[in-house]
């Protein structure tokens, strides 16, 4: 019998590896850029290097659990993560449009729990937990 062999980087895996690095591009400029981007987003500096270093974490653990896990459930946790994103960034500008001075908080505050949770998710669930 011959066996075949399947292609370590398929389109998905490419994908949580896009999306890992654009994590990290992220962390770095949160990082190294915290006090302009602090003040731009009316934000405190150590909030946007918390959620830097969040960001940082999260990629990291993307990249490499990308060989360990099923891209079903990073497909699952990515949908989470980045509807989660999408709903700050709208609450955010919401706020930001009606006023409000927390627009960037909310925001900024997300990307600083969320990456973790979702890093914890990705080291903890098991593959066979999402093959259901």
């Amino acid at each position: 019998m011959t066996q075949v062999a399947t292609p370590w980087v398929t389109r998905r895996t490419a994908g949580a590896v896009a999306d890992g690095a654009f994590k990290l591009l992220l962390a770095a400029t949160c990082i190294t850029a915290a006090a302009p981007l602090g003040r731009l987003l009316g934000v405190p500096v150590w909030l946007m290097a918390v959620s830097g270093l969040a960001l940082l974490i999260c990629g990291g653990a993307e990249i490499g659990y990308t060989r360990s896990r099923s891209m079903r459930m990073y497909t699952r946790l990515m949908v989470a993560y980045d509807g989660g994103w999408v709903l700050t960034a709208l609450v955010g500008l919401l706020m930001a449009w009606r006023g409000g001075t927390a627009g960037g908080d909310v925001w900024v505050g997300y990307q600083a729990v969320a990456p973790i949770a979702f890093a914890v998710l990705l080291v903890a669930v098991k593959d066979e937990m999402c093959a259901k």
